[in-house]
């Protein structure tokens, strides 16, 4: 069986953004850190936004299919009026249920306030779960003006991390069902 991918997913509606360059920080130190260097991608919504509506468009498809067959997925979002955007809920809205049964999902959080500290918690969280997703860790939320220092902020976040996402990776990275 080989070792599961990483997919970071980005829920920010600009391509390129603060948001993808975190989501993917996080996704390879994921892979490095618990997977032994599996295979990082990126989906980066914004790239998809004209086509999501699209009934029978590929490349949402395949985007789906992709978050849907990695090993771990990190969800990352901007807060757009205290939650996350729209544009990541149409995309997981295109899921049927249990569609992520199995993934691994690490919410990602970049917000300008930090009193939106838990919409990873109370807004992300549930819809990834209804969808099958497991979510072993608390989400990560990062302030904007420390994306400057987003390697010390990771390193943090792993502090609380490691073990549950251990635990439920390592079955995975040995062959064995989780």
């Amino acid at each position: 069986m080989p070792a599961p991918s990483v997919v970071a997913l980005v829920g920010n509606p600009r391509p390129g953004s603060r948001t993808a360059g975190a989501a993917r920080a996080l996704a390879d130190s994921v892979a490095a850190r618990v997977l032994d260097g599996a295979e990082v991608r990126t989906v980066d919504l914004a790239l998809l936004s004209g086509e999501l509506f699209t009934p029978g468009a590929a490349a949402p498809a395949e985007a789906r299919a992709a978050v849907a067959a990695a090993g771990v997925v990190v969800v990352a979002t901007p807060v757009h009026k205290a939650s996350f955007t729209g544009l990541l809920k149409a995309f997981l809205d295109g899921y049927g249920p249990d569609a992520l049964a199995g993934v691994v999902a690490v919410p990602l959080v970049v917000s300008g306030d930090p009193a939106h500290a838990l919409v990873g918690e109370v807004h992300l969280r549930p819809v990834l779960v209804e969808l099958g997703a497991l979510v072993p860790t608390r989400s990560l939320t990062v302030v904007d003006s420390a994306l400057a220092d987003l390697d010390r902020v990771l390193e943090r976040w792993w502090d609380r991390a490691a073990a549950p996402l251990g635990r439920v990776l390592r079955p995975q990275v040995a062959g064995v069902a989780s």
